[in-house]
């Protein structure tokens, strides 16, 4: 009966798995509380809560205002870009109130997977070696904490591998392991079609060689049956692909993706996505490939270029004992590799080429080759693992061969070698974790304390109630969560706070008429890579409606104010007002009254002068601009003032109030230069009423 091995190695597997589900879970609370700055993250959550309601598609109550970042619009209804497989594996911890459950639980997963694969095609230690490389890759942790599709693609990905092998190795429950198989990589397919076939292409090259080879007398009819089962299974996830696109896009063979950027897929030639677009041509794909392959073996694989040397040097002492196992687990990573070429999503993730550093992959890593911790976590454990034991048999050969009067036993001898060995390759190894982890870690630090500077009106205990809606700038466009990923509207438009879009404004108070009202602003720059945060507000909006809309405006004149000018404006006209400053004193105001009525706009206030073009016609849906040029001894600033106003069928103005700005640096007006009153906020005040006449 053979023995049991001692209790510490046999619960050794569980341990790492249990340590890397926590560590997943602590660093995607710590270090990507308000999420990543890779901002599809917020549409997989949103496909989460989406399936919780059992919504495929949403209904916005108001066009427009609504649309969230990569949803595709269709008429009334909007529908994401992307397959729900991955949504569908973060809802229920997301129901519970513990999304990130979902990925310490997946990160769980694809260690002991490899751990499962590793120690079926070589041994339990060297499995346990290849599980605990992963948490030294920084493409593995970073990437597993994070709401993106790649990681539980992979468990996906690594069912199958693990499915399909028992299937072939074992005589029990062969079918089962097939259908298991068959199903794993059809809803891998599901997730992510190309990244499921590049996966499994060097085992369908295996199942294909050994129904070529196989011997009619030796089980090619069991062999014929299990290829049919996984053939089967996995049949069912990729008719699943064709049902979900049928119901979203109409047609079985049009991805939604594919209805949001029809240019946006696989192959050469011109490639397009919104704005953004190009000629991918075979030798730019070789170039950016090349580059992050680069990147991949030298910075985000196990153990960065250590675990790299590591795995070549496995593959090669794999050599004597060569199997269509780790033939097939190798072949992953030339399908990956190849693979990737023909898709131009590696160019995007870089950023601009030219720029190292820079891009997506410079916080989040080569994620399009995720698949390839696999092949390289395994014979990296098997080259480490080989070579520790030959380093054993040196210690040992060396422990004999000592004199007899030595003056240290031979456990001591044996002690001490293992001891200093161990110490080389952890402080090597160490080292080489720590600076892989270094620069990532350091840019995403970076990234949430920016976040959190910017979500502070909303996380400092004193944001909108759960009845307000929130008007939220169009940073990057007319996209929700694009980039306020943080801030998600419920499936229904009702539960708790709802976030808009600054379109429709009227008609989305007209919705919401028992609500409160605010508007989300900020001042600065908004790139949360430059280390220097926004300064956020939330101002409260209140709705009037009458004849007459007056909006009373005070502006602070500082000291060595020279003058003052006033442009009034609106898509139909614009006038100018001339100010008389000669009896400002320091710390004095210029009072501005902006009225509008049913047709048009007019300013008027103490020392203004109309200079020409007299009222400004306003239309029945309109934005009616104030401008305050204030020029100073030292230059100048502008006072900026936005009044969205509206006319009812009636003839009655409705207004909300006005957004405010103070512009000291021109290329922020118009967005980023709000006014925040207070420490940190503007260097000027204005006091700004909405009333009815």
């Amino acid at each position: 009966m053979p023995r049991r091995p001692p209790p510490l190695r046999r619960y050794a597997p569980h341990l790492l798995v249990a340590t890397t589900a926590i560590v997943v879970f602590v660093v995607a609370s710590d270090l990507f509380p308000y999420h990543s700055a890779n901002h599809d993250e917020g549409v997989y959550l949103q496909q989460a809560a989406m399936l919780l309601d059992g919504q495929l598609t949403l209904h916005p109550p108001v066009a427009d205002a609504f649309r969230p970042w990569f949803f595709v619009e269709d008429g009334t209804r909007l529908y994401p870009k992307y397959a729900p497989v991955s949504a569908a594996v973060f809802a229920i911890p997301l129901a519970l109130g513990i999304p990130r459950l979902a990925l310490a639980l997946v990160g769980a997963t694809i260690v002991a997977l490899t751990f499962a694969i590793t120690a079926h095609i070589f041994d339990r230690r060297t499995g346990l070696v290849a599980g605990g490389l992963l948490l030294t890759s920084p493409l593995f942790v970073l990437d597993t904490a994070t709401f993106l599709p790649y990681a539980p693609t992979t468990a996906f990905n690594l069912v199958f591998a693990y499915a399909y092998l028992q299937a072939e190795t074992t005589t029990r429950h062969q079918h089962r392991w097939a259908a298991l198989a068959g199903g794993a990589i059809g809803l891998a397919f599901f997730s992510r079609p190309y990244t499921a076939v590049l996966f499994a292409t060097p085992f369908i090259a295996h199942a294909g060689w050994s129904l070529w080879h196989e011997d009619a007398d030796t089980g090619l009819t069991r062999l014929r049956g299990r290829r049919l089962v996984t053939a089967l299974a996995g049949l069912l996830g990729v008719l699943m692909t064709l049902a979900y696109n049928w119901q979203l896009t109409g047609d079985p063979f049009v991805f939604p993706y594919q209805a949001f950027a029809p240019l946006d897929g696989l192959g050469f030639g011109h490639r397009e996505l919104l704005d953004h677009s190009l000629q991918y041509t075979p030798e730019l794909a070789l170039r950016v490939n090349g580059r992050v392959l680069h990147a991949y073996l030298t910075e985000w694989a196990p153990l960065g270029v250590l675990g790299s040397g590591l795995a070549v040097l496995g593959v090669i002492l794999s050599r004597r004992n060569w199997d269509w196992q780790r033939a097939v687990l190798l072949g992953v990573f030339p399908a990956v590799a190849l693979g990737n070429v023909y898709f131009w999503g590696n160019y995007n993730i870089l950023g601009n080429v030219a720029v190292p550093g820079d891009g997506l992959i410079a916080i989040l890593g080569p994620y399009y080759h995720f698949d390839l911790l696999l092949p390289t976590a395994v014979f990296a454990a098997h080259g480490l693992v080989t070579l520790s034991t030959r380093a054993r048999t040196i210690i040992d050969s060396i422990v004999e061969s000592r004199a007899p009067d030595a003056m240290l036993s031979a456990t001591q001898i044996r002690a001490v070698a293992v001891a200093g060995l161990l110490v080389v390759v952890g402080v090597v190894g160490g080292a080489s974790t720590v600076g892989a982890f270094d620069a990532p870690v350091e840019r995403n630090t970076g990234v949430t304390a920016e976040y959190e500077a910017a979500y502070q009106p909303f996380i400092d205990g004193e944001g909108p109630p759960t009845d307000a809606v929130v008007f939220l700038p169009a940073t990057y466009g007319s996209w929700l969560n694009h980039p306020f990923q943080h801030l998600r509207n419920p499936p229904d438009y009702q539960t708790g706070p709802v976030y808009a879009l600054p379109e429709n404004e009227f008609a989305v108070v007209d919705t919401y008429p028992d609500r409160q009202y605010y508007r989300y602003a900020y001042r600065g720059n908004w790139n949360p890579f430059d280390g220097t945060a926004v300064t956020p507000t939330l101002q409260p909006v209140t709705r009037v409606s009458g004849p007459h809309i007056v909006v009373d405006a005070a502006f602070e004149l500082p000291d060595g104010t020279t003058s003052t000018s006033i442009r009034l404006s609106t898509e139909t006209g614009h006038a100018y007002y001339a100010t008389d400053t000669s009896t400002t004193s320091p710390g004095s105001t210029q009072q501005v009254f902006l009225h509008v009525n049913g047709s048009r706009a007019w300013v008027s206030g103490p020392g203004l002068t109309p200079t020409g073009n007299g009222p400004v016609p306003v239309g029945g849906r309109a934005d009616v601009v104030v401008v305050v040029n204030v020029n100073t001894e030292g230059g100048g600033f502008t006072y900026r003032l936005v009044l969205p106003v509206s006319q009812t069928p009636t003839g009655e103005r409705r207004a909300l109030t006005p957004e405010q700005e103070v512009c000291t640096v021109p290329q922020f007006c118009g967005g980023a230069a709000a006014y925040v009153p207070g420490p940190g906020g503007s260097n000027f005040t204005m006091n700004v009423t909405l009333r009815r006449a």
